[in-house]
């Protein structure tokens, strides 16, 4: 493991001892919201792509609901059912889904633009995207990363892309998020056997912190931002 990149995090349910334990419990809720809303509604009818699927972390909260589940990814992925060419074209035929699935994607792609613009093609007309990315985080090649974003720059692409927002939260505030960074920026420098001495320190005072921050400030400037937008 490198000083930029974090291997085998275990995302839906971290230890005690993960210094992303208070981030990647909050992002599960909101995803398990997200579904709650969206999906758990219609039960069995629908048909969902996970888009850059990479060993598909929340396959277990969205599998139970839907009639078929689709990873696409690169294709050095031998977990994904579909592969993206190197022009980054998903083969799939247009409206052919009801829900793309998009979790720390964003970030990572090359030309979000177009990524956007595939996920509006696969889509239904009515169909949801659901995504997650960061606005606040630090450097994590995987294997590129490119973008952080603010709401208004999110809201942007997203709707010029011929999307509706129907959905907008921010998870994890400024204050919160700054504790999470000046927690990495030990992390990294110390041998792994102290890195759950730091996440007890840390991840309790990013919890208390964050619970000082509105939720209305947080869907403005977040660490990370999960959307639900719809098809026009």
């Amino acid at each position: 493991m490198s000083d930029s990149r974090e291997a085998g995090i275990v995302r839906l349910k971290p230890g005690i001892f993960s210094p992303r334990r208070y981030y990647l419990i909050q992002l599960r809720k909101q995803v398990e919201a997200v579904v709650s809303l969206f999906i758990s509604p219609l039960r069995g009818q629908l048909v969902i792509a996970d888009y850059g699927c990479g060993n598909m972390p929340y396959q277990p909260l969205v599998k139970p609901y839907v009639k078929q589940y689709i990873g696409i990814d690169l294709a050095e992925n031998k977990n994904a059912d579909i592969h993206i060419d190197p022009e980054g074209k998903i083969a799939m035929a247009d409206a052919s889904v009801d829900l793309v699935l998009s979790t720390q994607v964003l970030e990572h792609v090359e030309n979000p633009v177009f990524y956007l613009t595939e996920a509006l093609r696969i889509l239904k007309p009515g169909g949801k995207l659901i995504i997650s990315t960061h606005g606040y985080w630090m450097f994590h090649p995987d294997p590129t990363d490119y973008w952080r974003w603010t709401s208004a720059g999110l809201n942007k692409i997203i709707t010029e892309r011929g999307f509706d927002i129907k959905y907008f939260h921010g998870i994890i505030g400024r204050s919160a998020m700054g504790l999470q960074l000046f927690q990495d920026g030990f992390l990294f420098k110390l041998p792994a056997f102290l890195h759950p001495v730091l996440a007890i320190i840390f991840q309790p005072l990013i919890w208390l912190f964050d619970k000082t921050t509105s939720q209305g400030s947080k869907n403005r400037d977040a660490c990370t931002f999960v959307i639900v937008a719809e098809k026009k």
